[in-house]
């Protein structure tokens, strides 16, 4: 079964996370200095914060809400807005 185009896009981001996290096991092995090893491991958890931000509001938008239900669209909206704002 070939993949979408965003399905594909998350697969790419799930592998750059898995490389940014062997950097942190590579910086670790090699006792390169902790502020580096700090650093590697916000932009890991930013990269995992992107990622679920972007699986929780495709299933919100695709499972939880019925587009045609405009008040609760926009409830959905509301909370898709939230939960961006709160990971960033």
């Amino acid at each position: 079964m070939a993949l979408s185009s965003r399905e594909n896009s998350k697969l790419l981001r799930v592998r750059r996370i898995r490389g940014q996290v062997e950097a942190v096991e590579r910086a670790l092995e090699n006792d390169i200095g902790r502020f580096n090893v700090l650093q590697q491991i916000a932009a890991v958890r930013g990269a995992l914060d992107a990622l679920l931000v972007e699986l929780l509001d495709d299933y919100i938008r695709t499972h939880v809400v019925d587009p045609s239900d405009t008040e609760r669209a926009y409830a959905a909206d509301e909370l898709r807005d939230v939960i961006r704002s709160y990971l960033k």
